[in-house]
């Protein structure tokens, strides 16, 4: 038979399996447990400054403030530097479409198209296509200082690193012996908790899961706007963090939803064309991010009731500049879903100023929010249906819904007994979603049956945990020296 663009062909050549394990001959796994630093590592505050350039300068020294809180939140917002360091590591070239922040605060709840909650990961800023090892270190060192910051003893800390790579590995094999269609979507929620056996943890989500039901546009709605004199609703000023605009930047964001809404598969469109905007603000995001241009656009419909959208700068993931250095090379631009130019549909939304939301098709090539877009679609087993990107006065943006039932676990806050069994679920959802654009069989086949590649892992995790307190520390020495400004607990 001819092989047809976008299939591999069947019977597939040789075994993806020991294709895997003969790589262990070039990246032996027990080399993952190494770190190694050389001159050119910047210094903890030359790294938060670099990646504090093309951010608003007026919200700098709140990044600072919250990197400065603990460890495991300076590692939340040094994705760039811990690229740089993993970009010295060894890889074994098997690429998937990575997280590129895949900390242990980054996984979470949120909700599907009918009204149900999934878990997953949940943040994709720095998506990329890069070694699936870069995940699951950071994933293992976040963990550390996580369970650190809970009160863990190190054994227990290096346990829970352990613990997070043994699940990566027996979930990675356990998609490879499924069916392609079963393995796609396996390890449903339902089944994630005696999978990954993190029985202690079920009071835990269970109390996640509630608060996450409650997390909506409007409750956030509610508290975060007032009446108009027309009837009608807009933002009210909650700065630092929540502030209106002027009219002019308003009418910009809300414009570009006409480039939004060609981003996204038709059969979304008549949902948006029963919503008129009414107001756009400007909020402040979480601590990787702080310092984006961030909006959030204020949406009613014909009784009153609110949809909120984030409308979210997305910059070039802070991992690009090190990926080449790991020999992997710029991928080919993902395929836009659909293909399609919604020219000619009318939504009825209204813009400010009364424009209907519609327009042509945003330029995909290149396109940072396009990149976090469908690197998302590609990790996650169901995406937020109102997920795509736009363009505001020149620069990239991702749109997705607010406040869409979000929850998550905080590690930090975690019970001794409970880091590990947080650390095997997130485990076995990063491998779930490495899956999706990775061959399970081939990563299953390096990562074999022993405990080999997990202890190495461990080792690197504690190694580099170590290496961010020192990192931290440092930035905590600048700020009491005046060095770098912070503004604390914001």
């Amino acid at each position: 038979m001819p092989r047809v663009k976008g299939f591999a062909g069947w019977p597939a050549e040789g075994s993806a399996k020991a294709d895997g394990k003969a790589l262990r001959g070039r990246v032996p796994r027990a080399e993952h447990a190494r770190l190694d630093l050389d001159a050119s590592r910047p210094d903890a505050i030359a790294a938060v400054e670099e990646s504090s350039r093309g951010r608003l300068p007026e919200l700098a020294p709140i990044r600072v403030g919250r990197m400065a809180a603990t460890p495991f939140a300076f590692l939340r917002g040094s994705a760039g530097l811990m690229g740089h360091d993993l970009a010295r590591t060894p890889v074994t070239g098997i690429r998937a479409q990575i997280c590129g922040d895949a900390h242990a605060a980054n996984f979470g709840l949120y909700g599907d198209a009918r009204g149900g909650l999934v878990i997953d990961l949940n943040d994709f800023d720095e998506t990329a296509q890069g070694p699936w090892e870069w995940d699951l270190k950071r994933l293992a060192a976040s963990l550390v200082l996580a369970g650190r910051e809970a009160g863990a003893d190190e054994d227990t800390c290096r346990a829970a690193a352990r613990d997070a790579a043994g699940a990566y590995r027996r979930t990675m094999r356990l998609l490879a012996k499924m069916p392609v269609l079963d393995a796609w979507n396996a390890i449903a929620d339902e089944e994630l908790v005696s999978h990954t056996d993190a029985h202690d943890l079920l009071g835990t989500l269970e109390r996640v899961y509630e608060k996450a039901r409650a997390n909506t546009s409007g409750r956030f709605a509610a508290k975060s706007t007032e009446v108009t004199s027309d009837g009608g609703r807009r933002f009210v000023d909650a700065p630092p963090v929540l502030s209106r605009v002027p009219d002019a930047e308003a009418v910009a964001v809300a414009t570009s939803l006409e480039q939004y809404v060609t981003t996204l598969p038709e059969d979304r469109l008549p949902l948006l064309a029963r919503y008129a905007v009414h107001d756009v603000a400007f909020r402040v995001v979480g601590t990787g991010s702080v310092g984006t241009r961030s909006y959030v656009v204020l949406l009613l419909d014909h009784r009153g009731e609110p949809l909120v959208l984030q409308v979210k700068e997305a910059r070039p993931s802070a991992l690009a500049p090190h990926l080449r250095a790991a020999g992997f090379e710029p991928a080919e631009p993902l395929a836009v879903p659909g293909g399609h130019s919604t020219d000619g549909h009318a939504t009825g939304g209204r813009a400010a100023g009364g424009r209907a939301v519609g327009g042509r098709a945003v330029g995909a090539a290149g396109h940072e929010g396009r990149r976090v877009v469908m690197g998302q679609k590609r990790m996650q087993v169901v995406s937020d249906n109102l997920l795509g990107w736009t363009t505001v006065d020149g620069r990239d943006y991702q749109v997705r819904q607010f406040r869409n039932r979000k929850g998550s676990v905080d590690p930090a806050a975690l019970a001794a007994d409970q880091v590990d069994d947080y650390a095997r679920m997130t485990g076995a959802l990063l491998a779930r979603a490495h899956s999706h654009s990775a061959d399970p069989r081939l990563i299953a086949g390096y990562c074999g049956k022993n405990e080999e590649l997990d202890e190495a892992v461990a080792t690197f995790a504690v190694r580099y945990a170590d290496l961010t307190e020192a990192d931290h520390a440092d930035l905590v020495t600048a700020i009491r020296s005046g060095r770098i400004a912070a503004e604390m607990g914001v």
